[in-house]
């Protein structure tokens, strides 16, 4: 091999580096695009799934609260903003009676320690966003329909209701003599 046929080989490289190098580029840039958008539909359903899991909590949910508790209003999905700060709740439950409790369920397909906390930060502000319920003892219940014995017992140690479901009705699952923790 001459050495113009070496530099002529050497220069062809290069350049089909450069095209390479380019279309690894382009490529990266449609796999990036690609995978934003991925995650975008990944996300939506994971809201379509909470939503529909809320949505199949709340009948039994709804009756239990109604029938065990004694709770006169029952609102499914509250959201509050007050002074720059944000807190959703699944359902919220009270009574204006002889009564005088609330209750704050927390509905969640696949319990994580995440749903455990976030309750209970739920529960520690409870009162800054509803100081019309000041007066009240609020209770927390976390329904899910997959709570492994860990978080379940965790859950109850921490003071707070589980539900879990059960041929499609969610039903209280606390031992005889749970004691739940009002806040």
């Amino acid at each position: 091999m001459t050495d113009d046929e070496l530099r002529e080989l050497v220069a062809s490289l290069a350049v089909s580096q450069r095209e390479t190098d380019k279309q690894i580029k382009e490529n990266s840039k449609e796999v990036n695009k690609q995978l934003k958008e991925l995650g975008k539909q990944i996300g939506g359903l994971g809201k379509k799934f909470g939503s529909f899991t809320e949505g199949l909590a709340l009948p039994s949910m709804q009756k239990i609260l109604q029938d065990k508790f004694k709770m006169e209003i029952i609102s499914p999905s509250v959201r509050i903003h007050k002074a720059g700060a944000d807190i959703e709740i699944d359902v919220l439950a009270y009574a204006n009676s002889s009564i005088n409790e609330v209750y704050v369920v927390e509905v969640k397909s696949h319990l994580r320690e995440e749903g455990i906390t976030q309750l209970q930060n739920i529960m520690q502000n409870f009162r800054k966003f509803f100081p019309e319920h000041k007066d009240k003892k609020v209770f927390g219940i976390i329904a899910a329909v997959d709570m492994s014995v860990e978080l379940q017992n965790r859950v109850r140690s921490l003071g707070f209701y589980t539900a879990q479901i059960r041929e499609d009705i969610f039903s209280l699952d606390v031992p005889d003599d749970f004691i739940a923790k009002a806040y």
